[in-house]
């Protein structure tokens, strides 16, 4: 029997997902009836398709409340990949504590909740949402006046801040280690840009061990609070020791560098997006 699948886009990301159509085509060459359909479109029935995919929902921190309400309706009539709890813990940065209570090495971060005062670091240092995605609300600070602003701007909004050291490798590259089913499937690194006109860009990457290591360390402590996830991508940079640590798990609607990762990879993606789900 065919499972039916919902590969969950935001209307403007439609069709600009590059993992979409390698992924999308493989998916159904495999017998699943896949269909591409925006998470807000109000006219989509959820309870039509067994499982829904959340790839390309790319502007859901812009509406965070109605994003939330969406998956709790979806989880209420199919099965959410990766699964609610998961995604509602990976939504907010948060988790980065919890990780690094759980010995996993990340970037050092610091969160000024509404109500506190920001005790600057040392310059320069980053303040971003606890909630947000796509570099939004991001900046790099080298006064503390100008960032107790941002913080005030940030507390207004509703969102807690979030303080980190400025990796200065990251200007060279940031690495995401792709894991499927669990187990680690490609890497790539990435470079963001860093003024006006440039782009970003992307190229494969043979990860160093520690590499591995640190990438691996952060989806075992996912699977080990909410089973195995499905697709996890961990955004890694070098810190000024020359050691890899964590900016970022990405469990709800990353970009997964297929084309970095060449045909295997989207082998790996279709094998973990119809095998069943696996729980604590």
């Amino acid at each position: 029997m065919s499972i039916s699948l919902a590969w969950a886009t935001a209307t403007a990301a439609r069709g600009v997902d590059p993992d979409e159509a390698a992924a999308v085509a493989a998916l159904s060459a495999a017998g699943a009836a896949v269909e591409v359909v925006a998470w807000d479109d109000p006219d989509v029935d959820w309870a039509r398709y067994d499982r829904v995919l959340l790839r390309s929902t790319w502007d859901y921190h812009v509406r965070p409340a109605e994003f939330v309400a969406w998956l709790e309706r979806v989880d209420a009539v199919s099965e959410l990949s990766n699964p609610l709890p998961m995604v509602r813990w990976n939504l907010d940065k948060h988790y980065l504590a919890e990780l690094a209570g759980a010995g996993v090495p990340v970037v050092p971060t610091t969160f000024v909740e509404p109500g506190d005062v920001l005790r600057p670091p040392a310059v320069p240092f980053v303040v971003k949402p606890s909630v947000g995605a796509s570099s939004r609300g991001v900046r790099v600070h080298r006064r503390a006046d100008e960032a107790a602003a941002h913080v005030a701007q940030l507390h207004a909004d509703g969102a807690a801040a979030l303080v980190q050291p400025l990796v200065r490798s990251a200007a060279a590259g940031e690495y995401p280690l792709v894991h499927l089913g669990g187990a680690f499937s490609h890497a790539a690194v990435r470079h963001v840009p860093q003024g006006p006109g440039e782009e970003h860009r992307s190229a494969p990457h043979r990860p160093t061990p520690a590499q591995r290591a640190v990438a691996d360390a952060a989806v075992e402590a996912v699977g080990r609070r909410f089973g195995v996830p499905m697709y996890a991508r961990v955004d890694l940079v070098t810190d000024d020791d020359g050691e890899p640590r964590v900016l970022e798990v990405e469990l709800v609607e990353p970009y997964l560098f297929l084309l970095d990762g060449g045909g295997a990879a989207v082998g790996r993606l279709v094998a973990a997006l119809l095998a069943p789900a696996v729980t604590p």
